[in-house]
Formats: structure tokens, sequence, C-alpha cells
């Protein structure tokens, strides 16, 4: 078969250039009349969508038009609406329309990250954004930084130099010669709070969820320095050796930021590395009101940032930043087709040493788009709305005699429950799961179901520049009928 018969390649060609501008111009009609909808969510179930959505894969091919009819028909018109003003159950952003316009000149080119001829402008934008990123922390002037998939990818990099510094310092290579001595001593610290990814990483490194020492947390659910502390101390007496403390700047829930600059005096001490997971508050780098929450941030080794989050960005964009760029050095590997001697020593970037993968798509152009579209004093006002709208609803919330909230908001989350006259508190948890999944099963809202403290709660995680607080408004009111309607059923 010649390739060129259907072009179903992109390439140069005006057969190809053409069928491109078809396939596009169709897709982008489609998601304009998606946009417009007014539900949320269709309300499908899973067993409906299994039986709904089936695949065709024929011997001849559809071909891009009935393809894409079919993909508007059994995925597009089924997906969930993450710009309505209803659906706040996530840190699940809607995405600014600079990014999607990023998403066509990324996917269009293809670039491969891994090497500087296969993206070269796209190599050294990344550069230039890693450079400013470490200036907005307060890191020296480097370079010491990659994009990565999101906040697991970028911990997971965190606990793994931690522990390969840890072993270095002990004269052991952990790159070269693996994991070696009595594993069960070597302990990780973070908070009741912390985000699951620090136990799954620890799993992943051979180290097991058992090294993993979760310190308390206060009312707000932010690490207690106190306890950190304590816990240090018992692990020394254990004959323990702690390889980081990892602190979170933005807990999922509750948005907590732990007080770095103490755990940092803590970790340095006791000469132990500190990684942030800043997956969600490092938003608060662009903010004019609330960057002070992240004071102390400089002073980490390592740092998480998600960009898909608070920073309006499409699905994935997330980075990874080392304050001391020699501690590269314990994941580096050269390999001779990408990333030779040869070339470094005349001068040629390298990103596939400072990164866990190999192909990586440029998503760096979307920050870097979104930054110049929007300015920093805009993106700073968005970033802040979501902060304020928190405090705003926490307030309402406080004044309804049928609600009740669960804690005071730190970011924008606000964690509140339907409050019946009931002292069965297995009943009252019970109410308020089903009234998240009621209102998603109806496609009129997607609240989150969460726990705090062992309360069974609901979260509105207000991400969205659009919405406001009658928007949220209407939102309590959909809570407060479905909870009637349960309560009367």
């Amino acid at each position: 078969m010649n390739v060129s018969d259907n072009n179903p390649i992109l390439s140069g060609s005006a057969q190809s250039i053409a069928a491109y501008q078809d396939a596009i111009e169709q897709s982008s009609k489609a998601v304009v009349e998606w946009l417009k909808q007014p539900e949320m969510y269709q309300g499908k179930t899973v067993e409906q969508l299994r039986e709904r959505i089936n695949l065709n894969f024929t011997a001849e091919g559809l071909g891009n038009q009935a393809t894409i009819e079919r993909a508007v028909e059994y995925f597009l018109k089924d997906s969930l609406s993450v710009h309505h003003a209803q659906c706040v159950a996530h840190l699940h952003c809607p995405s600014l329309v600079i990014s999607q316009a990023a998403e066509v000149l990324i996917n269009a080119t293809n670039q491969s990250m891994d090497s500087w001829d296969q993206s070269p402008s796209a190599t050294i934008v990344e550069i230039k954004l890693i450079e400013w990123l470490r200036e907005q922390v307060g890191y020296q002037a480097g370079d010491a930084g990659v994009f990565t998939s999101g906040g697991t990818q970028s911990n997971l990099m965190g606990l793994m130099l931690a522990r390969d510094a840890f072993f270095a310092r002990q004269g052991h290579s952990i790159q070269q010669d693996g994991l070696t001595g009595d594993l069960s001593k070597i302990k990780v610290f973070c908070s009741e709070s912390a985000h699951f990814s620090v136990q799954k990483n620890m799993a992943l490194m051979g180290l097991g969820y058992r090294s993993v020492t979760q310190v308390k947390t206060d009312v707000f659910s932010r690490m207690d320095a106190a306890d950190l502390k304590a816990k240090l101390a018992q692990a020394q007496a254990n004959g323990e050796q702690v390889m980081a403390i990892v602190a979170t700047a933005g807990t999922t829930d509750a948005g907590a930021i732990d007080p770095l600059t103490e755990i940092a005096a803590l970790a340095a001490e006791h000469q132990i590395w500190m990684h942030v997971d800043a997956a969600w508050g490092g938003a608060l780098l662009l903010s004019e009101k609330y960057r002070h929450f992240l004071n102390g941030l400089e002073l980490a080794d390592s740092v998480t940032l998600d960009f898909h989050k608070q920073f309006f960005q499409t699905i994935s964009c997330g980075a990874f930043l080392l304050k001391d760029a020699r501690h590269y050095e314990l994941m580096r590997y050269q390999a001779a087709y990408l990333n030779s001697d040869f070339d470094e020593e005349h001068g040629v970037p390298n990103l596939v040493s400072k990164s866990l993968q190999t192909t990586r798509r440029f998503d760096a152009l979307k920050l870097w788009m979104g930054l110049e579209a929007l300015g920093k004093k805009q993106y700073a006002e968005i970033i802040d709305n979501g902060v304020t709208l928190a405090r705003q609803v926490a307030e309402f919330v406080s004044a309804q005699p049928d609600l009740e909230l669960v804690m005071q908001p730190q970011l924008a989350s606000v964690l509140f429950r339907f409050r019946p006259q009931s002292d069965d508190v297995a009943f009252v948890a019970l109410l308020n799961q089903r009234i998240g999944d009621v209102l998603l099963a109806s496609g009129a809202a997607n609240v989150g179901v969460t726990e705090a403290d062992g309360v069974t709660c609901l979260k509105l995680t207000l991400l969205n520049p659009t919405v406001c607080l009658k928007d949220v408004k209407v939102l309590l009111e959909s809570v407060k009928q479905t909870a009637e309607q349960l309560l009367n059923a």
C-alpha cells in the first residue's frame, strides 16, 4: 500500500495539509458545540458507558471523518465538562485558551525532549523556563530542573535523588551497585496529610511503605513541627536513618501548607534532604496576595510544581526543581546516540540526563505561552481568585443552619458537610457520601467526597476563575435539596 493514497501521515504535501486542516476543523467545531451544552455531565453510569462504547477496528478503516464523528459521539459527548461552574470535586482545572493553542503546536511538531537534535528551539525554551522558575522559588541562578508529567513523577525524582545522595554520603553508589545494608533502618518522614505518592514512590524504589513515617498534623492538616522533632529524636534513638523529609505546600483536600521554615531548620540540623511537594500550592509563586505562604520554599533541596492545577494548563504539565545541580550526577547516564560526551563538550544542551523519561513532550510550551499571553498580573489575579472565593464560601457555609464547615480554607478548597438533626455518625457520613454520588449521577454537579480527621465531608475545589460566589450558592442549594430528597426517600 502506498501511504500517500489516503494521507494518514502529517507532512508537508498538499494532500496531507488539506487532510490535517479538515480533521482539525471538524474536531474544533465539535468541541465548540460541546462547550455550549448546559449539562456538566450526561449522567451515564459505568455500566451504561461500558455497554455503549464499542471499538470498531475494521480491515479497511473508517477514514478520518467517520472516526472523528465516532469519537465525538462516544467520547466527547460523555466527557465531564471541567469548565462547568458546578464541577468542583478535584484539583482538575479548566484550561487556558492559549494552552489549547499550545497543544496544537506541540502535537503537530511532535518534538521529543530527549536530545537537542529532536527539539532544538524547544530545548532552549524549557531551559529558560526552568531558570525562571528557579528564580521565582528563590534558588540561585541555574537550570537544574526539568519538566515532568506531574506531581507523582516529580516527587519520585526528589525521593530518588534524596536516596542516592544519602547512600553517596556513605561512599556507596546506588546507580552502580544497587541497594545495600539494613534497609529497614532507612526512613522518610512526611505528614499524615501528604500525597499518597510518597508511599507509592518509596515502594517503587524498593524501600516499601514501612519506610514512611507519618508526622502528626495540626487542626489545619499542617505538619506538626514539634512532632517532627520528637520523631526525629526517636528515630535516632532507634538507630534509624532518615533519608528525606517531604513537606507539603498544598495538601490535596485542605490545601494545607506545612511550616516550611521550621521543617527546613530541622532538616539542616540533622543533615536530611528536604523535598517540598508544592504541586498545588506552588501556584502562589505568582500570587500578589498570598506569596508569603510559601516562605521557606527556597530552603528545600528539591521542589515539585504542577501547572495542570491552579496554573490552568492542560494535562499534563509539571516540573521538578533541584537546588544543587551537582546532585544530578547521581542519575547521569551517557547514551552515545542522545547525549554523547562530544556533544556536551561542545555546549550541546542535555535534558535527558535530568529526566526519568526518555521520549518526552514539549509541555513547557504551554506555560511559556500562558505567561506571555496573560502576563504576571492577570495570572496572579486568577490564582488569587480561588483562594479569596474559598474564604467567601466558608463564611457563607458557616451561616447556614444545615451546613457545617469542617475546616477553615487555606488555599482554594472548602471542606464542609450537610448536617441533619442526627447524632448517628455513620448515618451522617453515608448521607454525605450519597449526596455526592447522586449529584454526579444526575449530571448536575461534581462535588468531592473525602475525610478530614475521620469526618466524611464534601469538598469544593474552587480553581475555576470564572466561578463566583453566586455559582457556589446555586451548588450548595443543590446539595441541600439532594439531602432532603434522600432523607425523605
